[in-house]
């Protein structure tokens, strides 16, 4: 649904991953056993292991380490976690890869390409996250400049964002290019003095927007919700053409906002024929942007893994996840 730069994925299985977003690393602790009881170590030989995406931001990783966590300890399934960027996630699915995305944004045109031509996915629900994408200033610039949240008013502004690296235009800072983005669109459609510049990855974005609150440094960025840094220092949206249906659909055209997310789960169709109680848990999966943004906190900012925040989470929510059980 998105004007989406591919990144060539690379497949990476084993102890030592990728960054995840929010300098969070993203552990694959698929070797190691369940910590469960007889029967339950006697489960894990018989469950059959599960390939689980692992997408570049720390939500992402928040949602699937619960879901893993579970897997797991309850059901006694092997979790491989394939660290990739969105698109390539998709790609698993078809060459058996990969069998669930667990945090999926949008993608009708990936979903049209691998869901309904090549009968390799399937859509197993809503995760219960409702997403955001927009631009974003610190709250000190809005209360210096109370008109800067209408975009008509941002080439006024656009001298306060020039960087090095903006060729003279004000700067618009995005992530990871993989990221589902129509700013570079939405710069030229609009007639703004600006440059995207890409910053590279979650992790980058976040210290941005940190130093420019303590150091009230003007800043333009690229940014979404849930995410657990909202809890720590306070962002505002700017305004930009409202979204309505179809305006996104010509690529190189766009000239609105980023719609709404449901955020959504998509498996293989190979997993969702033979996954059982695997599949399953993830189908009834869902939960909300504040129980995302527990886990997250705890993975960046309190020094946890990421099966320590899940364990905490499950242990402290008990009656959300076992309605998520297979019956």
């Amino acid at each position: 649904m998105k004007k989406l730069r591919l990144i060539t994925g690379v497949l990476v299985l084993g102890l030592s991953a990728a960054a995840c977003g929010g300098g969070a690393k993203v552990e694959d602790d698929s070797a190691a056993a369940p910590s469960a009881s007889a029967a339950g170590s006697a489960a894990a030989s018989s469950g059959g292991t599960v390939k689980m995406a692992i997408n570049g931001w720390v939500g992402y990783e928040a949602s699937a380490a619960v879901v893993d966590y579970l897997l797991e300890h309850e059901l006694g399934y092997k979790v491989e976690k394939v660290t990739l960027n969105e698109e390539p996630s998709w790609q698993g699915m078809e060459s058996g890869d990969v069998d669930v995305i667990i945090e999926n944004w949008g993608h009708d045109d990936l979903k049209k390409k691998y869901i309904d031509e090549k009968k390799v996915a399937v859509a197993a629900g809503e995760n219960g996250n409702k997403g955001v994408i927009g631009w974003y200033v610190p709250e000190w610039m809005v209360q210096k400049y109370p008109d800067i949240t209408d975009y008509k008013n941002l080439n006024k502004y656009a001298s306060l964002f020039k960087t090095s690296e903006s060729g003279g235009k004000g700067q618009l800072l995005d992530g990871d290019p993989s990221y589902v983005t129509n700013d570079e669109a939405l710069v030229k459609n609009l007639k703004l003095d600006y440059k995207v510049v890409y910053a590279g990855s979650e992790a980058a974005l976040i210290k941005a927007a940190k130093q420019a609150t303590a150091q009230q440094k003007p800043l333009l960025m690229y940014f979404y919700e849930p995410q657990w840094l909202f809890s720590q220092l306070k962002l505002v949206k700017i305004n930009l053409p409202p979204y309505t249906a179809g305006c996104d659909a010509d690529p190189k055209k766009i000239a609105c906002d980023y719609p709404p997310y449901a955020l959504d789960k998509i498996v293989s169709k190979k997993f969702a024929d033979t996954g059982g109680k695997a599949y399953d848990l993830v189908k009834n999966f869902t939960w909300t942007n504040d129980d995302q943004n527990k886990v997250a906190d705890d993975i960046t900012n309190n020094g946890m893994s990421a099966e320590d925040a899940a364990k905490k989470w499950v242990e402290a929510n008990p009656t959300v996840w076992q309605a998520w059980m297979p019956k």
